[in-house]
């Protein structure tokens, strides 16, 4: 057997459970996207009332939900109430992770209200926004304005609050980073109640640093400052077929924004933003956008496509035919081509109802899609969420980028998971040590895509049914995320934690750097009221038991080294 074929599995036999997640889409079309649509279009409405409203008089609203969290947060009695944790029910997230550890005791803050845009400030050039606007709010404010967040995650439904204290990337972050970078200052509520605003150079810096990855674990966020770039009307975007074998396609993909010269921050040689999908072992697409006018757009000869319109193809499905008719390009209007991926899901959508792509249904009922996730979750119950954590997978591997190769071939033959999704993104040299970090000494090997403040990575996006649950083979899920973490660890490879993790707590501080999160659960007191990163992360229920040793836990995580200097 060669390195890339996959090892030979036996016949799975079929459960009860494989028939109801078959016929499931039954469930989806007659309840989920009715339900989803009704919330869609209310959730709208309630935006287009708060764009109504003045920024003086969404701020003065702001100011009085703080107090009601700090008064909230006052209320806990620290010997009988639970660890604090945010009202919201735990299928409301968007991430495929359990929220079990609110299946136990806790103390809930309500932080729904949270949902306003504060301010755009032009002249700042940035946006003051609350945790629970999402991206499809920000960019229909934004973009008629010439103005976007600096990276906007693809689906309309991630919130600002959970790409910041979790995981949020796009196409642009070749640019500017994950989504936590490009935030300029946090509004935090602490654990006694205090509100302090966390930049990278006032007293709370190591605050600011901390709080992307920590999970809402070190205070509740009530409000950020995010960067604004100035944009135009249309993305010009330029599909590249790519054939030969996988460490092909990863070359492919490097080049195709990371110059061989080093020129990495050459404006004129890097594209504003980059996308890979490869289809299979041998076959894929590398997209590069380029922002353009309306006036180049509609040169006669250019090609205009409005992907957001309903019946239209679904993206990734369109992107592939660039493998028939060869590289073509187009113009899509940018506030569409931000979103490109939310009425599919990506490619989720496929199993989720095996004939959406189809035409008829895209024409006739195109315009429910998509479902929404926190549904989808709120109507499988718990036999059929486990037969997901075993038979399907949702991961993303953060890689440097030239180990793209190698995880392509691990993902190839330990999962055998078709699309796969490929951005790039930087992960900044920092002052300061943070949970996730590039490895030492990157700058001295001066690889593509690398720079002198900056390692380029790259978010492999693993998302399907692997090839052995298509042929009805055996698979063991949880072992293969655990062989995936773990290779992750031995290749400076991060996981985010919106996804299942089998991760032990001596892995997951194997994994991420603990010295800088631990200091500041220390400093600013989330020790006894907000719970450790990890037990937030862990795969679960969490029972009464492990929520009082979690509140009764040693300031000295077992085994993070949180004494030596950061470097």
């Amino acid at each position: 057997m060669s390195d890339l074929e996959a090892p030979l599995r036996p016949k799975r036999k079929k459960i009860w459970v494989d028939y109801f997640v078959q016929f499931r889409w039954i469930i989806v079309i007659f309840v989920v996207l009715p339900i989803s649509f009704t919330f869609y279009f209310l959730t709208y409405l309630g935006d287009v009332r708060s764009e109504w409203k003045s920024y003086k008089t969404r701020q003065k609203q702001h100011d009085e939900n703080v107090k009601k969290v700090i008064k909230r947060l006052k209320q806990r009695n620290p010997s009988k109430d639970g660890l604090v944790c945010t009202a919201r029910k735990p299928w409301i997230a968007v991430g495929m992770r359990n929220v079990d550890y609110k299946r136990a005791r806790h103390f809930e803050v309500d932080l729904s209200a949270f949902r306003n845009i504060l301010e755009i400030d032009k002249e700042r050039m940035v946006a003051r926004v609350e945790p629970l606007v999402n991206m499809g709010q920000i960019s229909r404010a934004t973009v008629p304005m010439n103005l976007s967040l600096a990276v906007v995650a693809e689906l309309d439904d991630l919130t600002v609050g959970g790409l910041i204290n979790g995981y949020g990337i796009e196409g642009s972050s070749h640019k500017f980073g994950l989504f936590s970078d490009t935030v300029v200052a946090y509004e935090i509520v602490l654990a006694d109640g205090t509100l302090v605003r966390a930049t990278k150079d006032n007293e709370h810096s190591d605050l600011f640093y901390a709080i992307p990855w920590s999970q809402g674990t070190l205070g509740l966020l009530v409000a950020a400052e995010i960067r604004l770039i100035h944009i135009k009307e249309y993305m010009k975007l330029t599909y590249k077929p790519v054939v030969g074998n996988l460490r092909d396609i990863a070359q492919a993909y490097s080049d195709s924004f990371a110059p061989r010269d080093g020129d990495q921050d050459n404006d004129e040689k890097v594209p504003d933003f980059v996308e890979g999908m490869v289809y299979s072992p041998t076959r894929a697409v590398m997209m590069t956008g380029r922002y353009a006018s309306k006036e180049e757009a509609k040169k006669k000869g250019n090609k205009i496509n409005c992907v957001g319109w309903w019946f239209k193809p679904w993206f990734y499905q369109h992107a592939e035919t660039a493998l028939k008719k060869g590289e073509f390009v187009e113009y899509i209007p940018t506030r569409e081509y931000y979103h490109r991926h939310t009425r599919c899901l990506y490619w989720e959508g496929k199993l989720i109802l095996p004939f959406a792509d189809q035409f008829w249904f895209r024409f006739l009922l195109g315009w429910l899609m998509p479902p929404k996730v926190s549904l989808l979750k709120a109507t499988q119950g718990d036999a059929i969420r486990n037969y997901y954590h075993e038979m399907h997978v949702i991961q993303d591997m953060l890689v440097p980028l030239y180990k793209v190769g190698d995880a392509l071939e691990w993902v190839h033959r330990e999962m055998e998971v078709y699309p796969i999704w490929l951005c790039p993104h930087k992960m900044f040299r920092l002052p300061i040590k943070t949970m996730i970090y590039p490895e030492p000494g990157f700058e001295l090997h001066r690889r593509q895509g690398d720079t002198q403040t900056a390692q380029m990575y790259t978010d492999v996006g693993v998302y399907y049914a692997p090839g052995p649950v298509l042929r009805g083979e055996v698979f063991d899920g949880a072992e293969a995320v655990r062989k995936m973490e773990n290779w992750l660890i031995e290749n400076h490879g991060f996981q985010p934690q919106y996804a299942v993790s089998e991760l032990s707590e001596k892995s997951f501080w194997r994994m991420f750097d603990a010295s800088l999160y631990e200091q500041c659960r220390r400093k600013y007191g989330a020790v006894g009221t907000f719970m450790s990163v990890y037990y937030k992360s862990k795969k679960g229920r969490k029972t009464e038991k492990e929520v009082q040793e979690a509140e009764q836990a040693h300031l000295e995580p077992a085994y993070a080294e949180v004494d030596q200097p950061v470097e």
